[in-house]
């Protein structure tokens, strides 16, 4: 009720709001609260405690702060209350398995929410102990006010249906803290159920990622220069140690961005996504250096981003453009071993839906599997655990988000090992002569030209998005959806939220049906697929588009035209940014 007065909402911040009786165990959430309260600022304080956070795309993802819907020490106990009880439930000897932790750099001082950096591995170690399941307490690139509780079960990938449901469920039924659930901060450094296994993680991941180097000799010999930013993550010495791994001297660190730092001092945004805005430090200095190629990997080191000087100016690669190059460059290094057309036959490379049809484009003519997932990591790191089953091999997979994964080591996206194959092949194409942008064009000559474009929208009101999409749904009347798009006709609309397919006889989707969040794809006459999407871990409405253009028809200019057209259409006449109030992208 809006009525209710100071005493009752005193009673819901003394009672951590029922049925959680216990007192808050942090002074300077439960200060928050109070503060609050004095203020009479009821509205933050209804959307703090009468709502819990949810599994998203990645687990659980929240400002950091008091309240039942943001990360704070009481939600992240009882987040792992319920993960342990479930786990019980499904592993007899979870006791035995053991639980992987691992923390990024993410902390808020004014509430007391912090973790320490310790390991990017976190997928990797799973597999390796053969743990019942994972938590990495992350938020990727969010903002700095975000954290998150990202959970992988045994198999190493991200949780998928009905993990994450159940678990969700099993919080919700034990919201209490068990008395064991101790508060003591310094729990951790002598608890003897705990050991810290980064070293040995760290070296065995090392020397497996040998498996991904071709041409140790050439990269030790090359005169190309590198220059990494860790984006005040935790990536600066793993990306260090990896160039070494593969022959390299070590890539020039960006100085203001190397070091852990929770405020992301230097940067607005912490998502090398965001391009060169947020790459300026790198690419100056890769300017006063004389350094060729910029890597930027995100706070948790899973997301690469890569730039290229060229004739005095900065090529920035999109994710789109980057899988170009690493899945040519994979397979191109795979055949090289097995030249018999039949090998191909087990080989496969995935991506998820929103992401370019390149893939799909080498696939048609060199002869390899390729195959679409739903957006998010898990869903390839669960495919590639059933092609592993089968005895199939799973080359290389990416999401158009710069998240990439050359070869099988994690079952996840992993920017360490994305960024020493990026090296080899700019070493690789610098002894003959050529750059990567340069290999980008004689791959689209090969293939066919792929030309993309994604942005997004911020809303910050549900009921907006739930607006937006019902009237995408019924457009044209009632059950109809648009039949043009920038002046072009839609072939066809696949609705991954309620199941429809339009391309399919008995007009169902073969992806699975996710009605928690909003997804609609157009395939239009002209060639383009766009897709509108709400995001899994931040309040942006999400729009991808790609024109994937017949052999030989090179006309850049033209195709990049024709797709920004529909794109604009796209976002002007299906989501109506300015009659909605949406945010325009602003880095």
């Amino acid at each position: 009720s809006t009525e209710k007065g100071n005493e009752n909402w005193d009673h819901v911040i003394r009672d951590e709001a029922p049925p959680t009786r216990s007192r808050p165990q942090n002074p300077q959430t439960r200060a928050q609260l109070e503060a609050l309260l004095a203020s009479r600022r009821l509205d933050e304080l209804r959307s703090r405690l009468c709502s819990r956070m949810s599994f998203g795309t990645a687990g659980l993802r929240a400002p950091m702060g008091a309240g039942f819907s943001r990360i704070n020490d009481l939600t992240v106990i009882q987040s792992t209350q319920g993960l342990y009880s479930y786990l019980c439930r499904c592993f007899p000897d979870v006791s035995s398995r053991g639980l992987v932790v691992g923390f990024d750099t993410r902390g808020q001082e004014e509430s007391g929410c912090s973790t320490r950096s310790v390991a990017v591995f976190q997928p990797y170690a799973v597999r390796k102990f053969g743990a019942a399941a994972g938590v990495m307490i992350t938020a990727s690139h969010n903002p700095k006010e975000d954290n998150g509780y990202k959970v992988y079960w045994c198999n190493g990938a991200q949780i998928s249906s009905p993990h994450d449901k159940e678990i969700l469920r099993s919080i919700e039924e034990q919201l209490e803290p068990w008395s064991a659930s101790c508060w003591e901060e310094e729990l951790a450094g002598h608890c003897s159920l705990r050991t810290d296994p980064l070293q040995e993680v760290n070296s065995s991941y090392m020397e497996e990622l040998n498996s991904l180097c071709f041409h140790r000799d050439l990269n030790a010999s090359s005169p190309l220069k590198f220059v990494h930013s860790s984006f005040h993550g935790v990536g600066h010495v793993f990306v260090q140690q990896a160039f070494r791994t593969f022959g390299f001297a070590p890539p020039i660190p960006v100085p203001e961005q190397r070091d852990p730092d929770p405020n992301f001092s230097s940067v607005r945004c912490p998502n090398p996504e965001e391009g060169e805005a947020v790459l300026e430090l790198s690419l100056r200095l890769a300017e006063r250096e004389n350094a060729t190629v910029v890597l930027a990997t995100d706070p948790d080191a899973d997301r690469l981003a890569v730039a290229e000087q060229s004739g005095g100016c900065w090529k920035v690669f999109s994710g789109n453009e980057l899988a170009a190059l690493l899945g040519w460059w994979m397979f191109f290094n795979w055949r090289e071993s097995h030249p018999e057309p039949a090998d191909a036959q087990s080989v496969y490379m995935l991506a998820t839906t929103v992401s370019s049809k390149i893939l799909q484009a080498f696939a048609r003519i060199e002869g390899f599997h390729f195959e679409e997932t739903l957006p998010g990591f898990k869903w390839i790191g669960k495919r590639m655990h059933e092609l592993a089953k089968t005895g199939n091999l799973m080359l290389f997979a990416f999401e158009e988000s710069i998240g990439f994964l050359c070869g099988s080591l994690v079952p996840d996206k992993d920017g360490v090992s994305a960024a020493a194959v990026v090296a080899e092949l700019a070493a690789y194409l610098h002894s003959r002569n050529l750059t990567l942008n340069q290999q980008l064009h004689n791959i689209y000559q090969t293939y066919g030209y792929h030309v993309s474009k994604t942005s997004y929208v911020i809303c910050n009101d549900p009921p907006t998005i739930q607006k937006i999409f019902s009237r995408i749904r019924n457009f044209d009347g009632e059950g109809s959806y648009p039949k043009t798009c920038g002046g072009h006709n839609v072939l066809h609309v696949r609705d991954v939220t309620t199941g429809y397919d339009s391309s399919q006889p008995d007009h169902r989707s073969v992806l699975p049906v996710t009605k928690s969040s909003q997804m609609i794809t157009f395939t239009l006459q002209n060639g383009v697929v766009a897709t509108l999407r709400t995001s899994g871990t931040e309040p942006k409405i999400k729009y991808y588009s790609e024109l994937c253009a017949a052999l030989g028809n090179s006309d850049m200019a033209g195709l990049q035209e024709e797709l920004q057209s529909v794109t604009q259409a796209l976002l002007d006449d299906f989501l109506e940014p300015d009659r909605n109030n949406l945010i325009r992208r602003f880095v």
